[in-house]
């Protein structure tokens, strides 16, 4: 299974506090291990809520807000995705995470949806269409 890990932001994070060079260290470490272990597929630190928008949808209406935005605990400092045997070994993953935070953090786990959880609906069409986007998007992630 895969499963989204997010690092949620702080209000150190949304001020734009760097990680201190000890921090980047161990979370570097962790990182190797998480790749050497074949979990970890992606993960990146994401910039202040500041530098950020929001679109807002309703019906055909599209409205942009732009960042900083309020509720610092429902933001993201940066993210994981892992593929992982279960939830549990996704939570034991994040028990040997260093604190991402200078202070008290939350991490959140999140399991990603795969093609057969939408059931009948996901056609073999739209599966085919599936697989050929996820291949493409791979294949441009490969030249950058």
């Amino acid at each position: 299974m895969r499963v989204m890990v997010i690092v949620k932001a702080s209000k150190e994070s949304e001020a734009g506090q760097m990680p201190s060079e000890k921090l980047l260290t161990e979370m570097g470490k962790f990182n190797e291990e998480l790749v050497k272990a074949g979990v970890m597929l992606a993960g990146e630190g994401l910039h202040p809520s500041v530098k950020g928008k929001r679109v807002h949808f309703s019906g055909s209406k599209r409205t942009v807000t732009d960042g900083p935005f309020t509720e610092t605990k429902e933001l993201i400092a940066g993210y994981w995705l892992w593929k992982v045997s279960s939830m549990q070994e996704a939570v034991d993953w994040v028990k040997r995470c260093p604190n991402p935070m200078e202070g008290d953090s939350d991490i959140e786990i999140r399991p990603v949806f795969e093609a057969e959880d939408f059931g009948a609906e996901f056609t073999p069409e739209l599966r085919e269409q599936e697989e050929r986007i996820r291949a493409q998007a791979e294949k441009a992630a490969r030249k950058s």
